[in-house]
């Protein structure tokens, strides 16, 4: 992205080479480890383990919209600059 600095793209650049689908992985076993917890008398550390997986879904996005939006742009800035336009 134009208005993006270094780190960003960094992130960005190395977040976009996970899989989706390891983020929901992530957010599955923490939402299975919860209940575990729960049913074994431990609730509140339950509790704590399942607000882990809302936060791993909205990191699951992020990285999804960095590849969809991101990536994209800079391949064609890279074929811009290459053809002279």
């Amino acid at each position: 992205m134009d208005y993006e600095d270094r780190g960003t793209e960094a992130v960005e650049s190395r977040t976009a080479k996970v899989p989706s689908l390891a983020f929901l992985g992530l957010a599955l076993g923490a939402m299975a480890a919860s209940a575990a917890l729960v049913v074994t008398g431990r609730k509140q550390l339950g509790n704590f383990v399942g607000q882990w997986a809302p936060s791993i879904l909205i990191m699951g996005l992020y990285n999804k919209l960095a590849k969809e939006v991101a990536v994209p742009k800079r391949r064609l800035a890279g074929a811009g600059a290459g053809a002279g336009i």
